[in-house]
């Protein structure tokens, strides 16, 4: 199936505004009053050691080695606290914060929302530092990240990548700003296998999954058909699988079944 003309038209319009322009410069948030009635907020401002505890917790998978996930107090979003990735190049070197997804509603949307700082550009091998367990898909991840030094999702089952790794689809897609608060969001749509990607309240095209396979956007995504994603879990950290070291801050998550906004 090819892409409409409607769609390849905005496809290439939003091209070139993301080749012209940076994201959008990151607005004041709030936690919302309402988001505990189908999900839950965490601005660490409860922590009270330095590791993550509560919902939070920091075991890694196969193997560890010198990345840590800590309580912060040197560096914030909103409050005083977030938490501190120290993140090493190398898969083993992975370190995570993570809260089970087990108490909200199933089918449906699910919607994220975290703020995080980063202090390294992402490279160009493959990176991860958001990953939820995919209990649809024997258990493998659904990683956000970044390749050739762009933001993008990733399947770890089939390793498809949204958007496409050639240059017209990374062009689709954004670096992740490096020293500064950045406001991500995603919507999964786990009835209809769906998901869409937000930067600063911006949509990202290349990080749109919306059922009508697009050359360089999710064409190769949906060449396995069926994918209803069913996250079990949802892990803020890092992961690299060659080069790539970086230090990260996390803060103000929110997961609901409404968009959270920035």
């Amino acid at each position: 199936m090819t892409s409409t003309p409607h769609r390849a038209l905005a496809v290439a319009a939003v091209a070139v505004a993301v080749a012209m322009a940076a994201p959008a410069a990151p607005r004041a948030s709030a936690q919302p009053a309402a988001c505990a009635a189908n999900g839950f907020c965490e601005d660490f401002e409860s922590q009270t050691g330095t590791t993550p505890a509560g919902r939070w917790t920091t075991a890694v998978a196969n193997c560890s080695g010198t990345g840590t996930a800590t309580v912060d107090t040197t560096m914030a979003h909103g409050g005083t606290k977030s938490v501190r990735i120290t993140g090493k190049a190398g898969y083993c070197n992975h370190a995570f914060a993570g809260t089970s997804l087990s108490g909200l509603p199933s089918g449906g949307d699910l919607y994220a929302r975290f703020w995080v700082r980063h202090t390294t550009a992402l490279p160009a091998q493959h990176v991860t530092f958001g990953a939820l367990r995919d209990a649809n898909d024997n258990g493998k991840d659904l990683r956000m990240g970044g390749q050739n030094k762009a933001l993008q999702w990733n399947r770890e089952s089939d390793d498809a990548t949204l958007p496409a790794q050639s240059p017209a689809g990374v062009a689709l897609s954004t670096p992740l700003p490096v020293n500064t608060w950045t406001c991500l969001e995603f919507r999964l749509d786990r009835t209809a296998g769906r998901l869409d990607t937000w930067v600063n309240g911006g949509l990202v095209t290349g990080l749109v999954v919306d059922g009508a396979p697009t050359q360089d956007v999710d064409q190769q995504w949906l060449n396995r058909g069926g994918w209803r994603p069913a996250p079990a879990d949802l892990r803020l950290g890092w992961e690299s699988y060659g080069e790539g070291d970086d230090t990260l801050w996390y803060d103000d998550v929110a997961v609901g079944t409404t968009r959270i906004g920035c």
